[in-house]
This record gives structure tokens, sequence and C-alpha cells, in this order.
């Protein structure tokens, strides 16, 4: 779920690797303006946490899911109901808010934080010698 800068680019390589790719996402302009015209999954304008979506995305059928938009609501909600309606066990869910990744870390959500992670990579950078 999500079509932006991230998500794109992990459906591409995804769907490189010969993996089944479906791509959700609100803003159907985001497909031509983040996937080639090569690209060979599936695209869906909707919501990811719309039930009718995710259905017609696959998800009885799918391995993994990843919410990757820059909503960190909008990221719970849809990784919790795959998680949790739909028994996705591979989750993956964009949190900008570290505090809040931490918390659903603990709930049993795999979280990425783009806030610790550009933190870790500014320091690093800061510190090299």
């Amino acid at each position: 779920m999500g079509c932006g800068r991230v998500g794109s680019q992990v459906a591409i390589r995804l769907c490189e690797e010969g993996h089944e790719v479906a791509v959700i996402d609100h803003d159907p302009t985001q497909f031509t303006r983040f996937l080639p015209a090569s690209f060979t999954g599936q695209q869906l304008a909707g919501s990811g946490s719309d039930h009718r979506v995710l259905l017609e995305a696959g998800i009885e059928r799918a391995d993994a899911f990843m919410a990757l938009t820059h909503g960190d609501n909008r990221n719970v909600l849809a990784s919790q109901i795959a998680k949790y309606i739909y028994g996705v066990d591979r989750i993956v869910t964009r949190l900008a808010d570290p505090f809040r990744a931490e918390l659903f870390q603990r709930l049993g959500l795999t979280t990425v934080s783009p806030t610790n992670i550009g933190a870790e990579l500014a320091y690093d950078a800061l510190t090299r010698e």
C-alpha cells in the first residue's frame, strides 16, 4: 500500500524478482508517476483499509503486506486489517513517529521508521572519519 517513492521502488524490485505484486494507492496518478510502463504488477486505486480493495488485490492469498504511505494512522489500520482479519504473516509498516513504531513493534507489526533511519544516517555521516 502506497505508490510513492519508497513503495514504488519496493514494488518494482519485487516484481522484477518474479513475485506477484499488487500496489494500492488512493491517487491513481501515482502509478503513472512512479511505476514504469513495463511494471507487470496489479495497480489498484483505493484505500488499503477498504476490504473490497484488499480482496481485489488478493489479500486472502498474500504472503506479505507493506503499508508505506506517509500516513501513520492509515498504515497502522491497514496493517492490522491485513494481519488480524486476513491472517497475513509478514507485515511491514512505515511509521514516521519512532515512539509509535516501537509500540506497534511490541504489538506484533514489523515497523520501519524513516525518522530513526534518517537520524542514524545523519549521525553516521557526521561522525565518519
